[in-house]
């Protein structure tokens, strides 16, 4: 399942890469892999910006802003049953989401 299009804000820092694989091993969304021992993204739409990649790779090699913008509002209301909120609306209100 893809979140939102063109919204994730994973980066990979391909000089600090070594290609241990950690971030693979707890990517629950199978978004990297690694290449030619870099880790790539397989497919950023996926991302749900959990942040464990980035927790878990000791090299600093993956920048994400965990738990930002409407995916991540949209994956809580999935989990929570809640309505999605991200303080993004257009009315000026916390609630909503893009």
């Amino acid at each position: 399942m893809n979140y939102l299009r063109n919204v994730a804000t994973l980066r990979i820092i391909e000089e600090n890469c070594t290609g241990c694989g950690m971030c693979i091993s707890v990517c629950p969304r199978d978004v990297l892999s690694v290449n030619n021992k870099v880790a790539s993204i397989n497919d950023i739409d996926r991302c749900m910006e959990c942040g464990a990649c980035k927790k878990n790779c000791s090299f600093d090699a993956i920048t994400v802003e965990s738990g930002v913008g409407c995916a991540s509002a949209l994956f809580f209301s999935m989990l929570t049953g809640k309505e999605p909120a991200c303080g993004c609306s257009t009315d000026g209100k916390s609630g909503g989401c893009c």
